[in-house]
């Protein structure tokens, strides 16, 4: 069987198709929208889960124009006279097309790997779950291609299936609405689109995602190797039953991935020497990178009475998770750019300063940016950079509020500055703090 395996994957579409699919999927990964997978290894296979979009076509089209081999070359009624069962003549065709389309994923996801093996560090097993269920889709289309190419043998069977199949996956989530959650039984693209650091798949969706793909591959080697009218009407049966199982085992929750959060990527990994600094497990890999610009910014926290002794990374999530408060932490987002390493480092000592004029979460009288900014230079001793982490609209604000800090006389500049600290620690920040025009 292994022999004739490997005749099969040299003289079939097989190869062409794993090719195809390896190179599709590697320029979909770096080109389509950037590299948008840095982060870590659950951003990678989620990335790798949302291009099935231009994957699971080619997929089908792949099995359909390999379904028409022996109709292209007039032998069907040649093999249908021997005495050997169409289902045995039928496993090396799928073996062979099963292969190849799982070996063309892999080796799209092992080129995205490669990109991030020295800089990721957290590896959640979620990762294998996500990326069995995108190789088990393209199982399933291919052979749903072999199916339907069997059974309607044109030329232009492959890419009408490629485009039908496209046309599928972009309806799924309209024709299932307001049941946002069937879409993720039907779709395994659905809600895989621009992952954050501390995203994940929760469990229950892979499992009912697996049960929905392995019950198409079934029904779809049911017709694919059939030989009468009976067998096909019973590739139904695994359809209806997978479909069942499936709704059973999804959690019937809208946006139940978008807004999924993965506990353990966001817990802190800290300097074992003081002044602490921490980052997200997630982003383990470029604490020493975070380290020196957070400690510089620290430095300058002396001057302020009271202010914070560490810089941990702000774990806020989508829709509504904060890190726990405290006045003794200043607040640092860390993100990576598209090489894996912090993105715009030095933009840390600026937001770690800004952050010690931070207000816990839901505050109803914070310290709007303006005033942050303002402060933070003041306490920096330079102005406020145009290209640091700040909405550009709050610069010009900014600009005048530290202009009028550098006016005025060393105390009072400082008192108003430690004023603008307690008020945004107790939520009372009345608006010209500042400025000196509150009343």
């Amino acid at each position: 069987m292994t022999r004739i395996l490997g005749i099969e994957l040299r003289r079939s579409a097989a190869l062409g198709s794993a090719l195809a699919l390896a190179v599709a999927g590697t320029l979909l990964l770096f080109f389509a929208e950037g590299i948008g997978f840095s982060t870590g290894w659950m951003q990678l296979a989620m990335t790798q889960r949302l291009y099935l979009a231009v994957l699971w076509p080619l997929a089908l089209a792949a099995g359909a124009w390999q379904a028409r081999r022996e109709h292209r070359s007039n032998v069907e009624e040649l093999f249908g006279s021997t005495p050997r069962p169409r289902a045995h003549r039928t496993v090396p065709t799928l073996g062979a097309m099963g292969v190849a389309v799982v070996g063309g994923y892999l080796a799209m996801g092992i080129a995205g790997a490669v990109w991030i093996v020295t800089t990721a560090r957290y590896f959640p097993l979620a990762v294998l779950a996500v990326t069995a269920v995108g190789v088990l889709a393209l199982v399933a289309a291919v052979w749903v291609g072999l199916a339907v190419g069997r059974l309607l043998p044109s030329l232009v069977t492959a890419p009408a299936l490629g485009i039908a199949g496209l046309a599928l996956l972009l309806l799924i989530p309209a024709a299932t609405r307001p049941r946002g959650w069937l879409a993720l039984v039907f779709s395994p693209i659905y809600e895989m689109n621009m992952p954050d650091a501390y995203a994940t798949v929760p469990g229950r969706v892979s499992a009912a995602q697996a049960i929905w793909l392995a019950a198409l591959a079934v029904a779809a080697v049911l017709l694919f190797a059939s030989g009468g009218w009976r067998i096909r009407v019973a590739a139904l049966l695994p359809v209806v039953l997978g479909t069942a199982l499936a709704i059973t085992v999804m959690p019937h929750q809208n946006r139940f991935v978008t807004d999924a959060i993965d506990p353990v990527a966001r817990a802190l990994v800290c300097t074992d020497d003081q002044p602490r600094v921490c980052v997200s497990r997630v982003h383990s890999g470029l604490l020493a990178e975070v380290t020196p610009k957070a400690r510089e910014a620290l430095t300058v926290l002396t001057k302020l009475p009271g202010g914070p002794t560490e810089v941990h990374e702000d774990t806020t999530a989508y829709p509504d998770v904060y890190p726990a408060w405290r006045e003794d932490v200043a607040l640092v987002s860390v993100e990576a750019g598209p090489d894996g390493h912090v993105l715009e480092p030095a933009a840390i000592p600026a937001e770690v300063v800004s952050g010690a004029f931070a207000s816990p979460p839901r505050c109803e009288k914070p310290a709007g940016w303006p005033e942050r900014i303002a402060a933070a230079s003041w306490l920096l001793g330079r102005e406020p950079a145009a290209g640091e982490r700040y909405d550009p609209e709050f610069r010009d604000s900014a600009v005048q509020l530290w202009q009028t800090l550098r006016q005025l006389p060393q105390a009072e500049a400082e008192k108003r500055v430690v004023a603008l600290r307690r008020a945004a620690l107790s939520c009372s920040v009345d608006e010209g703090l500042l400025s000196g025009t509150a009343r």
